[in-house]
This record gives C-alpha cells, structure tokens and sequence, in this order.
C-alpha cells in the first residue's frame, strides 16, 4: 500500500521507489496487478512445496480421517513408507497448511454466549500440588455472569469431598445459582443410555437440598465449560509449585488453603478481561438473581456424627482418634474411606470442611497428631524460672548463669538460697551483672553452694582475669582416707 501510494503522488516508478525504499521494478510489479485486478487486494501468493505436492492428497486424506488430530511425524512416518522423500520439517509445514484448511471446511462454529445473571456456573477439577506427601484436588468453580471464581483444595474427589466442594463455593456465592454445569464423573454420572446420563441418586439428593439443577457436558468436550476450564488452568498455574511460579512447597494442607484464599481476592479484584469490572463487584450486583442458600449444608454422605470430648478427641468403634482442639465439645461427622478415618465439620460458618484424616486402628492405640493440640506446656523436668518477686525478678536478670545456678542449687538442696540470691544482686552492682553471671555459672559447674562461694569465685576470676577451672568434689578412686582392705579378712 505505501508503494502503490508512493506510485499515485509522483507518477513515476524510479522516483516512488525512492520514497518507498524499494527497486524501481518492485513498484512497476505492483501497480500492474492492481491494474490486472481491477484495484482489489492482490491475492497471498501459496508457498510451493515440490517434494510435498505429489502426496497432498494423501496429506489432506489422513487429516481429514484423523479430524484434524493427526501429528505431523505420524504423518511423516506413513509417507516415507509410500516413497516421500522430504524432509520432516517440509512435512510439518504441509501438514500445517492442510490442518488450516481442513478446519476451515469443518471447525467448530459457535454463537458467543451471552450469559444471563444467577443462571449457571461451572466447577470442574485440576490436580493440586503435594502435601505431606499425599496428593490434593483443587476444586474449581466458576460464577458465568459476574466471572467470580472460587477454588476450594480437597483432599481426594469422593462423593464427600464433592459436596464439601459444592456447599463451600455456594456460600461463597452468598446464593444459589438455577443450574450447575460439570463433568461426566462418578459422583455425578452413573452411565449414559442412549446419550441421556444416568445421575447419581445421591448427588440428586444434594442438588435439591440446595435448589439446583445438575447438569453434565457432552463427554471429551472441554469448550462446552471453558469457565471452569480456564479457572483449572490458572488455578495450577499459580497455586501448584513449579519452576515458573517459584512457589515453596506447602508445609501442611492449612498452608495450601491460605494460598488458595490469597489467590481468590487477587483474581476477584482485578478488572476482568471481557467486563472490564471486578468480578466482586459484579457478584454483588448478581445476589438479587440466585436463590436462597440453605443454613445447613447437606450431610446425607458424611458419615456419623460424633461430640468431640474435652480432650478433643472422638470415639469411633472403640477407638480415639485426634482432632484439633478449637472443636472441643463441637459436633463432628465421621466416615470411613478404605484404610482411613475422615472427621469433617459442617458448622462452621464456611460451611463444611475436612478437619482430620486417620489409619484406622484399635481400641487401646490411639491415633493423635501433635497438629491438633496447642503447644505442649514445661514438664517436670524442663521447668524454667519464673520471676514473681521483685527479688527474684532482679536476680534472674542478671543473665543466664543465674537461671542456671538456681536449677542446680534447688536440685541439690542448698540452703538459704534466697539471701545468696540477695548477696548475688549486692556483688552485682559492685563488680556488674555479667562479672556475677559468670561466677555464677563457674559455681554451677564446679557445684559450690555453699556461703562465700560466689564471693570466693568472683575474687578469683577477678585476678586472673579469665575463667577459671576449679576441680570437682574428688571421688572415692582419689581419695587420701585409708580404705579398709585390711579389715576384708577379719572374723574369717
């Protein structure tokens, strides 16, 4: 175009390749085929492949069999055997070009959807990252009209975990859409007769508890819920730890819930693509067109139901297992999974979640983690100082010889310990706290207890001007007392 108008101003080819930066012959080219074409775009021309045209129409019959899904070495592979001497790269190219016009003639073509408000959403399933060494499902759904997106992490893809998945994204929603659109699972489909899906009785039973209507795709056709699809691509994408995201492994499954909630209020924040307004905003909007959620969710496939005592623990088959101690005296759902025991709590205000996960085993072993207890208090033999005097509080802040000589002078039975604690904090403002945490700790070691000790040792170290090794209390191997050897035969 720059050409021919370069062409149009000077009426010269030699002087319009000078304004075109192009040869004189260039311009003379194209101003006869626009003057052949009647001033209509001039055609692209087709790239010649020689070696590739005599098999063309064996290209085209293979794309054609295959639907467009045939690979190119594939391809490659069945021509070199009928005698193709080209290489793969040309065979790609051919191939390519075969596949374009073959979806031309026979692609899939779509009226764009226009969704109405509170009408659909969509949920499908995308595998989560690892944690503690066992393998998570992201349940991800999405809202059509406001473009609101929820991803709940599951532990496995049972009937359980789905309706956990549904009831939490519906109180999400604040609201219950009319239809929900998924895949052709198990938990939803039992079989297909004559194209019609089969519905699991049990998920029917669901959807009426909360007012909707199930309904499933046709097999192998992910365009028919690109919502969900796409919210499984970018769930992964950020939430799975790969080398792209530089994500850190989860530490534990509350860890993989954060980053779920973290990635919800980023995505549901920003301007969407096609509406260009945040999907929270919209949502809102979108309350006055979904139906009433119910209180309660629905617990037809949890299991039974067990009050959690007051050493959050609870007892199923005569057997204890753990669960974390925020449900002390809470009702709790138990159910068994093959080898393992899933506790999952239906009142909280999220809705229902998985609490605990357990081998099952037998009366008398009890199965706890230390996950679901708060940290565990000082022992009897771990217990530290603690100042409830402003005497005490002065001599423990001499520093940490002084906790240690008092744990070794209490241990063995020293006397008057609370007027050497005194003489302690008077020498420390003489010779300063941490010239006395020192003598302190050397009378730790070397176990002097007794009066004058600490002034003994505080002397010493001051004219040394060093630590000190005083000996220990001799043992019996040493001792300089005469034994009684002599008397070993005596009334014999």
């Amino acid at each position: 175009m720059e050409i021919l108008e370069a062409y149009d101003l000077t009426g010269s080819f030699r002087q319009a390749a000078v304004l075109a930066g192009c040869d004189h012959k260039t311009v003379e080219h194209w101003v006869a085929v626009r003057e052949a074409t009647g001033g209509a775009p001039p055609a692209r021309a087709r790239h010649r492949r020689p070696v590739a045209d005599p098999f063309q129409e064996k290209i085209d019959e293979l794309v054609d069999r295959s639907r467009g899904r045939i690979r190119a070495d594939q391809a490659h592979s069945k021509l070199v055997a009928m005698g193709y001497q080209g290489s793969e790269r040309t065979t790609r190219r051919a191939v390519a070009e075969s596949k374009r016009r073959w979806r031309q003639k026979h692609g899939r073509r779509t009226r764009p959807w226009i969704p109405e408000p509170g009408l659909w959403f969509q949920w499908d399933y995308g595998d989560g990252p690892v944690v503690a060494g066992a393998k998570t499902v992201l349940f991800c759904a999405w809202l059509a009209w406001s473009r609101y997106r929820v991803v709940v992490p599951l532990r496995d893809r049972t009937l359980p975990s789905v309706v956990i998945g549904l009831d939490r994204t519906l109180r999400r929603f604040d609201g219950v859409p009319t239809y929900g659109l998924t895949d052709n699972e198990k938990t939803v489909t039992v079989e297909h007769v004559c194209g019609i899906a089969i519905r699991n009785p049990v998920i029917v039973e669901v959807s009426r508890h909360y007012g909707l209507t199930i309904a499933t795709c046709e097999p192998a056709d992910p365009q028919s819920k690109g919502g969900s699809e796409a919210t499984v691509r970018v769930a992964k994408a950020d939430l799975v730890p790969t080398d792209h995201n530089l994500r850190y492994e989860y530490e534990d499954f509350a860890q993989l819930e954060a980053a779920c909630e973290q990635f919800m209020a980023e995505v549901n924040t920003r301007p969407h693509r096609i509406t260009r307004r945040p999907p929270v905003e919209m949502l809102a909007h979108e309350h006055e067109h979904l139906h009433r959620l119910p209180r309660m969710p629905h617990t037809l496939c949890f299991g039974q139901t067990r009050k959690v005592n007051w050493q959050s623990l609870v007892s199923v088959g005569g057997a204890l297992y753990s669960v974390p101690h925020e449900l002390i005296d809470e009702r709790v759902w138990v159910r068994t999974e093959g080898s393992e025991l899933v506790v999952v709590h239906v009142d909280g205000p999220a809705g229902p979640r998985e609490v605990a996960r357990h081998e099952l085993t037998t009366p008398g072993r009890p199965s706890l983690c230390d996950e679901h207890y708060p940290p565990r208090p000082a022992g009897a033999l771990d217990r530290r100082p603690k100042a409830r005097s402003p005497q005490e509080r002065a001599f423990l802040s001499l520093g940490e010889g002084a906790e240690k000589w008092l744990i070794a002078a209490a241990a063995a039975g020293a006397q008057r310990v609370r007027r050497k604690m005194a003489e302690a904090i008077d020498l420390s403002k003489l010779h300063g706290p941490e010239q006395v945490s020192r003598a302190l700790a050397t009378c730790t070691e070397a176990g002097r207890f007794a009066d004058g000790d600490l002034q003994a040792i505080l002397s010493h170290q001051q004219q040394t001007a060093g630590v000190i090794q005083l000996p220990l209390r001799a043992s019996e191997d040493s001792s300089l007392q005469p034994s009684t050897r002599a008397w070993e035969g005596f009334g014999r």
